[in-house]
């Protein structure tokens, strides 16, 4: 028999692994799900059982998630802007179209560019802070306090920053596509010297309603991803601090990760409708 022939039991050890894996991802799948559901809950049923989510930490996160974003978020979508103006006149230029560059600019930015920059931005920021917090209120026995006191932990913890998310995300995206649009515009009228009036009127003729709604629609669901992911991974820190920076960077990776397959499935699936 050879050397290098798998050893008895390889194959049922390879097996276990997958199945244990499987098992793994179902069960934070099913966590995911049953803490958005928990969160809905107490959103409607709260303030019938005087338990209401708190606006104030609403507030507070909306703050975090939304406002202290903006900086960055204009800074990227703006070069995003500008690049797809870059690219788009350089690739129609050689077709003698590059006039129709505007066309271009105005889907990529409002269906992809904008949610997917805006997921990305806020799962490595409120993602991940979601994460440590978490990560670090249970290692310090917060959450267990919490339930001693009857709060649920979802209610106090969990709902603010998921109704949060779910109003900032899209009125950032709604943000970095004005922003990108216009760094788009001012650099076709210096390349082209196109004016913004009929800038914003070959805008007008490019987008639809369609267009706009999907944006948005995308952007509602990477809210949800980063909510859930960022509080499962917390949720599940083990050891001291090297456990917080460890679940903090999973929740990065697998919110990013999330949110590129699922604008991917967006996509295949306006493509098939259309």
């Amino acid at each position: 028999m050879s050397d290098t022939a798998a050893p008895p039991g390889a194959a049922a050890r390879f097996v276990e692994r997958v199945g244990r894996r499987t098992v793994t991802v179902v069960e934070e799948v099913g966590n995911c799900a049953v803490l958005v559901g928990q969160s809905l809950y107490w959103v409607v049923v709260g303030p019938w059982r005087r338990q209401p989510v708190r606006m104030r930490a609403v507030v507070q996160q909306m703050m975090e998630i939304g406002i202290y974003a903006i900086p960055i978020i204009a800074v990227l979508s703006a070069a995003i802007g500008a690049m797809l103006a870059m690219l788009g006149i350089l690739s129609l230029r050689k077709f003698g179209a590059e006039s129709q560059v505007t066309f271009g600019i105005a889907i990529s930015m409002v269906r992809e560019f904008a949610p997917l920059i805006t997921g990305i931005l806020i799962a490595g920021r409120s993602g991940s802070a979601l994460a440590a917090r978490i990560g670090t209120m249970k290692i310090n026995q917060e959450l267990d306090a919490l339930i001693v006191m009857g709060i649920s932990p979802v209610r106090y913890l969990v709902a603010p920053a998921l109704i949060a998310m779910v109003v900032m995300v899209p009125v950032l995206t709604i943000f970095s596509g004005l922003v990108g649009l216009l760094a788009g515009g001012l650099y076709i009228g210096f390349d082209l010297g196109i004016s913004m009036g009929v800038y914003f009127s070959q805008l007008g003729d490019a987008l639809e309603v369609g267009d706009v709604m999907h944006g948005l629609g995308k952007s509602f669901a990477f809210a949800v991803l980063v909510t859930v992911i960022g509080v499962v991974n917390g949720a599940g820190v083990q050891g001291g601090a090297e456990g917080v920076g460890k679940v903090t960077t999973g929740a990065v990776v697998q919110a990013i990760s999330a949110i590129v397959v699922a604008d991917m499935v967006f996509v295949l699936l306006a493509s098939r409708m259309v």
